[in-house]
């Protein structure tokens, strides 16, 4: 297995010198700070398997208040409806002044005209050099900063480790380890589903296409071309369909579901293993008290060995062009991503910061729940194609069809994977 090229972490590693204001405060387009009083700043927050961020929005408005005058009015949308609510939203000249927007999205509204730029306002905070790489760059387009550097997330392998110390089983190491313990799981605990296999979760898809050698797709002169249809990357998504459709290790309705789906059935007890993000395990204790201690994680394994890379995925602050006080605006960025909020965020979520200076914090955990999606993230981290046209593939969902497709006996992988293959080329390059 090749390592990828992007690493998220690798790259914020190599900054490890630098430093970031740590303290919180809301300033202006001057570094001075922002009086808004009577004013309201509107800002929608993604929503999904990340825990419950009620309360922890509750004391920033508190803050943002004190420090500005200004009430915040948090919106929290799902991220499964997301795109299409930021698409009619744009195309209505409706967004809000800022939002959260996932790291493949934000070259793409930037493109549509819909974001402000907000380098200067980084500059003059004194934070450009602390963005952690691989989000400043997706965050970043034609030259200008649209997206500032929020949290980033990635998914490794959740587990059950009771009943892995119940049956005797190690973590998986291997494609194989993770095949002889599901049967071991099947046999021993009938009732449980011993590995997830849901076909509307893109992300959970694409380690298996790294991890065997495939590529999602590849630029060259300017041209896109999805590599899904290649001999590797059929290689890995047969072996990951096959967990359901040979082994019988999922369900037929896990056919349907998203990582939500996943997560509701990993916290009722009825999933043994799942691909699942960094922030998932805060979710499940919080919602499921009594599987604390009783979870584990390991890096995705590779084919024989090492580490199948995952999706580092995350998300920017972005203010949008509709936000009438940009200063103002971006005084709550700045509030978010720097100090205590972004400590806590980190701390609570099980996300990676955006700042250099404060994700070498959290490389250093030796917790159990934490160590292994921090190697993740360092060993086997990878992008989807950094293009604004990613988001159209995204919206289409062409790779979540192409899994249905094999989960559900429509199509042979073959068939899918050319199928998807083809769609996934014509919409990179449709500009």
């Amino acid at each position: 297995m090749k390592k990828r090229s992007l690493s998220l972490a690798a790259l914020a590693i190599a900054a490890l010198s630098l430093t970031a204001c740590s303290g919180n405060g809301a300033a202006g387009g001057d570094g001075g700070p922002v009086d808004a009083k009577g004013q309201k700043l509107s800002v929608w927050i993604m929503q999904g398997t990340n825990p419950d961020s009620t309360a922890f929005f509750k004391e920033v408005g508190d803050e943002f208040t004190k420090e500005t005058g200004a009430k915040l009015d948090v919106q929290f949308v799902q991220w499964a409806d997301a795109h299409d609510r930021f698409v009619t939203s744009i195309a209505g000249n409706t967004t809000p002044d800022v939002a959260e927007t996932g790291t493949t999205w934000t070259a793409e509204f930037a493109d549509a005209g819909a974001l402000a730029p907000i380098g200067d306002y980084v500059k003059k905070a004194g934070l450009e050099k602390d963005l952690v790489a691989g989000l400043k760059e997706s965050g970043t387009y034609d030259g200008e900063l649209y997206g500032m550097p929020w949290y980033a997330g990635v998914r490794s392998l959740v587990y059950r480790a009771d009943v892995f110390q119940e049956l005797g089983l190690d973590a998986p190491k291997s494609w194989d380890d993770i095949v002889a313990a599901g049967e071991k799981i099947k046999a021993a605990k009938p009732d449980m589903i011993p590995f997830a296999v849901p076909g509307n979760a893109e992300f959970g898809v694409y380690p298996w296409v790294w991890g065997a050698g495939g590529e999602v797709a590849t630029e060259k002169k300017g041209k896109w071309t999805s590599g899904l249809d290649s001999a590797e990357s059929r290689a890995g998504i047969e072996f990951y369909t096959g967990l359901a459709t040979k082994h019988g290790f999922s369900t037929p309705g896990a056919t349907t579901w998203k990582e939500t789906d996943v997560l509701d059935n990993f916290n009722q007890g009825k999933v043994a293993m799942a691909i699942q993000g960094s922030w998932t395990p805060a979710t499940i204790v919080q919602k499921a008290p009594e599987l604390k201690g009783k979870i584990g994680a390991t890096p995705i394994p590779g084919e024989k060995e090492g580490i199948s890379p995952s999706v580092l995925g995350g998300s920017h602050l972005s203010v949008f062009n509709t936000a009438k006080n940009k200063d103002l605006a971006f005084a709550f960025v700045k509030l978010m991503t720097t100090g205590k909020f972004a400590e806590e965020w980190a701390s609570q979520t099980g996300y990676f910061s955006g700042l250099n200076s404060l994700v070498t914090k959290t490389m250093d955990s030796d917790d159990p729940l934490v160590k292994p999606f921090a190697t993740q993230l360092v060993d086997g981290g990878a992008s989807v194609p950094v293009t604004p046209q990613f988001g159209a593939v995204q919206a289409k969902q062409t790779t979540n069809a192409m899994i249905q497709s094999i989960l559900s006996g429509q199509k042979s992988v073959d068939e899918a994977t050319s199928d998807a293959a083809k769609e996934m080329t014509g919409l990179l390059n449709d500009k």
